[in-house]
């Protein structure tokens, strides 16, 4: 149990059931707790808590160009997120950014965003060049001549096709 206590965080209080919770080097007392409303509180665990949390969390985040998101959660609730522009980029079906006020990257559904058009236009536009990519068994059989520096009939047949490969 000792070192999935590590990896976990420590014990629960036999009292109140606050994660974090220690063994005791004074006798009298078996358990100290980092929860203020317990018996067995210590303020000792709770200053070290507090600090850890306040390392991570960065309430100083202002975006220099702010970007508003319009989103309905799975609630129905309308939020407004206001991100930094140049920290926003799309991940398939989602929207990541970076948003006030601690400056979390959180992920937002296209589907849900009522303002997609605004934010579209924000995103960094990919450089798309003219040339085909070469995908599957063309990619393949290109990766493995580069490889092993060889050539087949096949290699040239494709490598004419992806010339700039």
């Amino acid at each position: 149990m000792g070192l999935l206590d590590l990896l976990f965080g420590g014990k629960k209080c036999p009292l109140c059931g606050t994660r974090g919770a220690r063994k005791s080097d004074v006798s009298d007392i078996t358990v100290r707790c980092p929860n203020p409303q317990c018996q067995y509180f210590d303020p000792a665990l709770k200053t070290r808590a507090k600090s850890r949390a306040a390392m991570f969390r960065r309430s100083d985040f202002v975006p220099e160009h702010p970007l508003e998101i319009r989103y309905r959660n799975f609630q129905g609730q309308e939020n407004t997120f206001t991100a930094e522009k140049s920290t926003i980029a799309r991940k398939r079906n989602h929207i990541l950014a970076r948003v006030i006020p601690t400056g979390e990257r959180i992920t937002l559904s296209r589907d849900r965003i009522l303002n997609l058009s605004e934010i579209e236009i924000a995103l960094p536009q990919l450089s798309r060049s003219t040339t085909p990519v070469p995908r599957g068994r063309d990619l393949q059989v290109l990766s493995y001549h580069k490889k092993h520096a060889t050539t087949s009939p096949l290699h040239e047949k494709v490598r004419a096709k992806y010339p700039d490969w």
